[in-house]
């Protein structure tokens, strides 16, 4: 199984036993965030965690499949949802925080940096996290079809299978421009690299994070552990640093 390889992966990566660490499957748009929660949590609480990043999407997949994840932070609610309705959850997903999206340029100015642009021969590619996958991408989606222009700059849509990989075409300049969450454009890795705007966010549905605690057998020396983040990601503590990276 894929699931394997990347218990394998935890297992060489610092950990004595797999049973180490908390393993925290998270979506590629709160991957900074998270780092700064965990290292809140680690100094809190002395248990130590393992995050792990992806798409909400191929994350879900992994977790279907029998990936070790101890809690999953998703992009959205229907894919923690679908794992609760399948039985993987200890408890109904819980919301954590509200999401943002943005248009990005390495190079477009802020000034001329609107959906307008995407038609014109200034932008030959536009990234877009895949919408099958990563909840930004639909959210992409949902504002250029608001806008008409769907159809029209199809052609120039390229597709990155996270948020994270959207990033690095829009940074690199391989993308003239392209949808990210605001929470990476604000994170001390991207500030500061190239232009951003915050979409209308009438033109899509909210994107709605949410959070689920993975079952665990009664006897799971990860059980204490895994709950206690899990109730540390809904403290006010997190959630200064959610809003921090433009979270609502």
């Amino acid at each position: 199984m894929r699931w394997l390889s990347l218990l394998l992966f935890l297992f060489f990566a610092g950990c004595d036993k797999p049973s180490d660490k908390i393993i925290i499957a998270t979506a590629a748009n709160v991957q900074y965030v998270m780092k700064e929660i965990q290292q809140e949590f680690e100094k809190e609480s002395g248990k130590k965690i393992q995050i792990v990043v992806g798409s909400s999407g191929k994350l879900t997949t992994q977790i279907r499949e029998g990936a070790p994840f101890d809690v999953f932070v998703s992009a959205d609610v229907k894919y923690p949802q679908e794992i609760f309705e399948k039985g993987g959850g200890a408890e109904k997903p819980k919301v954590y925080a509200l999401g943002t999206l943005v248009l990005w340029s390495k190079d477009i100015a802020e000034n001329d940096l609107t959906t307008d642009v995407l038609t014109t021969e200034k932008v030959k590619k536009i990234a877009v996290p895949n919408p099958k996958v990563a909840p930004y991408g639909e959210a992409a989606i949902q504002v250029l079809a608001a806008k008409n222009l769907l159809k029209t700059i199809e052609k120039k849509l390229v597709y990155g299978e996270s948020i994270a990989q959207t990033a690095q075409y829009i940074t690199s300049g391989s993308a003239e421009a392209g949808f990210n969450a605001l929470s990476i454009v604000l994170s001390d890795e991207m500030k500061g690299k190239g232009h951003y705007v915050i979409i209308d966010s009438t033109l899509y549905k909210p994107i709605q994070q949410a959070a689920i605690l993975l079952k665990h057998s009664d006897d799971s020396p990860k059980k204490a552990g895994s709950e206690a983040f899990y109730q540390f990601l809904y403290s006010q503590k997190a959630k200064a640093i959610f809003r921090k990276y433009g979270y609502k």
